[in-house]
């Protein structure tokens, strides 16, 4: 952890460099893994938030924020604000990261992403979207646009086939969850 000091004239001393350095070069730090706590050089106060958030807002990835979304987020109270940036974004950060990085362990971070694949697979069917198992592309749509299929002969014949079918995968689904589920 490198300490930086920060001075009431907006300057910056790495205590580890021994010199004081810009806000670009406190940026290079962080971007190469480097961890910093920052000082009031005088009273001592824990600066690292407001400074970090203030690297973040001069930087040219702050011209991505929408000013819509800018105008509500300073419309919002404090608390709900603090409830979106610790919850949603560190989240939806996560997933991103960890997507970017090629993991494949979403499983934690989405909905259903614990459930048993014949139970997914039943959701799948449900919402007309063919089933995949991990180590497989989600299916692609076509992209022609194609002709739909053509009626059945009889409207209902499959019907309860297919209830039967989604009934015993359910019954799947709850046996397993059961089994998953730790004990209280």
């Amino acid at each position: 952890m490198t300490i930086i000091k920060k001075y009431s004239n907006r300057r910056l001393y790495d205590t580890g460099l021994s010199r004081y350095i810009t806000l670009d070069e406190l940026a290079g730090k962080i971007r190469g893994g480097d961890e910093v706590q920052v000082v009031d050089a005088k009273s001592g106060e824990d600066l690292t938030q407001v400074t970090l958030t203030q690297l973040i807002l001069e930087s040219p990835t702050a011209k991505l924020l929408p000013v819509g979304l800018l105008h509500r987020l300073l419309r919002m109270q404090d608390d709900a604000i603090a409830e979106f940036f610790s919850s949603y974004v560190t989240w939806a950060l996560d997933v991103y990261l960890t997507v970017k990085s090629g993991g494949q362990t979403l499983g934690s971070m989405l909905p259903f992403g614990q459930a048993p694949w014949a139970g997914t697979n039943a959701l799948a069917r449900m919402f007309g979207a063919a089933p995949f198992w991990p180590g497989q592309s989600a299916p692609v749509p076509p992209s022609a646009p194609q002709s739909p299929p053509p009626p059945p002969e009889e409207p209902h014949a499959d019907v309860s086939g297919d209830l039967q079918a989604l009934r015993a995968e359910l019954e799947e689904l709850k046996r397993s969850i059961r089994q998953t589920k730790p004990d209280d």
